[in-house]
């Protein structure tokens, strides 16, 4: 039996933590919040978990929420007319190949939580800073950090070349809603409002039952770009209905009677995303290993976050069982690193290509699916796997070809 540390309860961390536990080791979570704090907190973020990521929960007994959550079977994908009228330029639906879910964090990480108890693991509920991170690798055989926000995360050098943008692409504002109007099929729907930004509506799962997410990214300084750190969930949902009153005026009808479902049901917030590298060393000089959000920070525009960290979880926790007795050492962990990365470097991509204004072979590649469902298909599953619709963004003649 090894002994792990993780720093940090996410949608990494936590499958992590669980797989290792359920393989025979002993395991330390770091969290710097309780499973009640959690549940009765402010909304995390805004997530939705495709069907590729969710068979990797499975696997590990964490898909447990099928019975509740929202099934969703396609990505509604809508353009908005240039001139800033707020009609509809074109849309389609592309169907998925297996369902996607969201599932509120504050609902899925207390349940992961309970069940890493419940299996035998220690729960220390602290914020992590350089002296217990010396403490952990002192008595570990290897120390993973999962949290993707603080000094701890400072440890891990940023990859310059691996960032494009050293600023914030996006302005985030979401509130978690109850009574909109559903569609008849249930999918993500993502409208791209040119010059403005976009906004996505996501089908989920709260504390409270079944709701919609309703989430603007808004290019900074621009019209979306209206959202304040302060603002409660109600001013900020009446902010949210009057800009797609505004923008996306076709939507309006449906989310107008719309309602937080909590008061801690809206999220305001912006950040660079970035890639650093996968090891750091603490003032011992001892190494400890980047995981998920502390080492790959995507811009959450494609919705790649959950998906990346549980695709990571599962390659780290490969590796870590793989390895058997032998050494942890820092070889080991950026050749560990490398492989996550590249399972999830078309998402990183991906993600860094929608931050910019579309080029026109992305324009007609997207009309064209508005008329085709095969093509339109491929666009919604590209969401699932970033790697099948990547090179038909990047490139203009494989993107006629479609």
């Amino acid at each position: 039996m090894r002994h792990f540390t993780i720093v940090g309860g996410g949608q990494a961390g936590l499958p992590l933590a669980i797989g290792l536990i359920k393989a025979g080791h002993k395991v330390r979570l770091v969290q710097n919040r309780t499973a009640a704090d959690l549940t009765n907190g402010k909304v995390l973020s805004s997530q939705c978990v495709f069907g590729t990521a969710r068979a990797e929960e499975r696997k590990l007994g964490l898909d447990l929420w099928d019975k509740e959550a929202p099934a969703i079977t396609g990505m509604r994908i809508a353009v908005a007319a240039p001139d800033g009228s707020g009609n509809k330029a074109f849309g389609f639906v592309g169907n998925l190949a297996a369902p996607a879910q969201s599932v509120d964090q504050r609902v899925k990480f207390p349940r992961f939580m309970e069940m890493f108890a419940e299996l035998g693991g220690e729960i220390e509920i602290a914020e992590a800073g350089i002296p217990e991170l010396e403490r952990y690798a002192s008595d570990s055989d290897l120390v993973i950090v999962a949290a993707g926000k603080g000094a701890v995360s400072q440890l891990f050098a940023r990859d310059a070349e691996r960032s494009p943008y050293d600023k914030p692409m996006r302005a985030l504002s979401l509130v978690y809603t109850k009574g909109t109007r559903p569609y008849d099929q249930t999918c993500v729907t993502a409208t791209l409002i040119p010059g403005a930004g976009e906004l996505f509506m996501i089908p989920a799962l709260t504390t409270s039952g079944p709701c919609e997410i309703l989430f603007f990214e808004a290019g900074p300084g621009g019209p979306l770009d209206a959202f304040e750190p302060s603002m409660d969930a109600e001013a900020q949902l009446a902010k949210i209905k009057a800009l797609i009153r505004q923008f996306v005026s076709w939507e309006y009808e449906r989310i107008a009677d719309a309602a937080p479902t909590d008061a801690n049901a809206g999220l305001v917030g912006r950040f660079p995303p970035t890639i650093r590298k996968g090891v750091g060393t603490l003032p011992s000089g001892k190494p400890v290993l980047g995981l998920a959000d502390a080492v790959i920070l995507n811009d959450p525009i494609v919705g790649q976050g959950s998906n990346n960290a549980m695709k990571a979880a599962t390659i780290y926790l490969d590796a870590i069982v793989q390895r058997g007795n032998g050494a942890f050492d820092p070889a080991w962990m950026n050749a560990t690193f490398e492989t996550a990365f590249s399972r999830v470097e078309a998402s990183t991509t991906w993600s860094n290509m929608i931050l910019m204004p579309p080029p026109p072979h992305v324009v007609d590649l997207l009309a064209r699916a508005s008329g085709r469902q095969a093509l339109a298909d491929k666009v919604a599953q590209g969401f699932d796997e970033p790697a099948t619709i990547v090179p038909l963004f990047a490139d203009p003649a494989l993107a006629a070809a479609a």
